[in-house]
């Protein structure tokens, strides 16, 4: 999970953060990681995690049985005598109750990965930003919920950066997900780009492909801008930790652009360098 958190585009709980922060940061990560990688097939092999939610093994490569499972689990964290099977929801259980999260948000990641086990391909870019209200708002929602600083602005502001992050990841990942039969750039744009699915498979994009990653990584960068305005409404450590899921946002923006927008040949990552520089341009924007 801490090799997985590294590799992210923006930091999950940065050393700067107080330890009580960094720990429930972990165990809202580790459960969306969790989450994800039910959803993907990519648990380690050998059903440990089937079992632990009271499953067969041979049910660990049932991604709809294992969702189904690890949402009763989650019901236990809510439970004032819940006792979940699962260590990592056990982990989440103290996250919980310190700062009275809802079911909603986990509820949503759940829901998300679901409908990745039924749905392949998006017809338009409202039905992916509908995906994203499931597969990545929620998050930014859990973060304000453990910091105390959720309120319908900032909710509102939280949202549009956790979307922009989601469009952003998977123009990363056009490959790869497409490996995994699915493709989350929008139907109605690859018509409008006279792009096919045989095209996503080349080695390398063409430039048909590159004006339409241009086109939904300038959508990002849009929802990026408007939910910016959240970094300048905290203050603190927070304010630095919020600036730094803008910048990893805005770094791998620019990694994808520096790789003239082909990402068919291996996900375009940005360095920490340039990280660094966009997380002091944000602050300097919204100080």
């Amino acid at each position: 999970m801490l090799d997985k958190a590294a590799h992210e585009n923006f930091p999950v709980a940065p050393f700067f953060l107080p330890r009580a922060w960094r720990t429930d940061l972990m165990a809202v990560y580790g459960y969306a990681r969790l989450v994800d990688d039910i959803g993907d097939g990519d648990l380690p092999p050998g059903g440990a995690d089937a079992e632990l939610l009271g499953l067969d093994r041979d049910q660990a490569g049932d991604a709809l049985a294992m969702l189904d499972a690890f949402e009763a689990d989650l019901h236990r964290v809510f439970q004032p005598l819940g006792e979940p099977r699962h260590p990592l929801l056990a982990a989440l259980r103290p996250t919980v109750h310190r700062h009275g999260l809802t079911p909603e948000p986990f509820r949503g990641l759940i829901e998300a990965n679901r409908q990745d086990q039924r749905i392949r391909r998006y017809a338009t870019y409202q039905e992916l930003l509908d995906y994203c209200e499931l597969s990545a708002n929620p998050v930014g929602r859990l973060v304000l919920g453990i910091t105390g600083t959720a309120s319908p602005e900032r909710i509102r502001h939280s949202d549009a950066i956790c979307t922009a992050l989601q469009i952003i990841e998977h123009l990363q990942d056009v490959a790869e997900d497409l490996r995994r039969d699915r493709v989350y750039l929008p139907a109605e744009d690859m018509k409008r780009f006279g792009v096919t699915e045989a095209d996503l498979a080349a080695p390398r994009g063409g430039a048909r492909l590159r004006a339409l990653v241009a086109k939904e990584a300038e959508r990002a960068a849009a929802l990026l801008n408007e939910g910016t305005p959240l970094v300048g409404s905290v203050h603190g450590r927070l304010k630095v930790l919020l600036a730094g899921f803008v910048a990893g946002g805005r770094a791998a923006l620019r990694a994808v652009a520096a790789a003239g927008h082909d990402v068919l040949p291996g996900p375009p990552r940005p360095t920490k360098l340039s990280l660094l520089r966009e997380v002091g341009a944000t602050l300097r924007r919204e100080g």
